[in-house]
């Protein structure tokens, strides 16, 4: 891949990466809420495990492109 597209592919990482810290930070609030509330939360914890292992993922893709970014110079 040239340099630009790198930094491209780079830019929607963060984004995604952005966008699940987003997700993964509310639902642990959301499930500290029900907590409290005395309600049941194990949807909430399989959606925050799914939402956890697709940061994961993306964090990955990320720092994976930010190695070949450094790589191209």
């Amino acid at each position: 891949m040239d340099r630009q597209t790198i930094i491209d592919h780079l830019d929607d990482a963060e984004r995604r990466v952005l966008e699940d810290m987003f997700k993964v930070n509310g639902l642990r609030r959301r499930i500290t809420d029900l907590i409290c509330d005395g309600q049941p939360t194990h949807k909430s914890e399989s959606l925050l495990s799914e939402f956890e292992k697709l940061l994961a993922i993306h964090i990955a893709d990320r720092d994976r492109l930010l190695k070949e970014l450094d790589e191209s110079i």
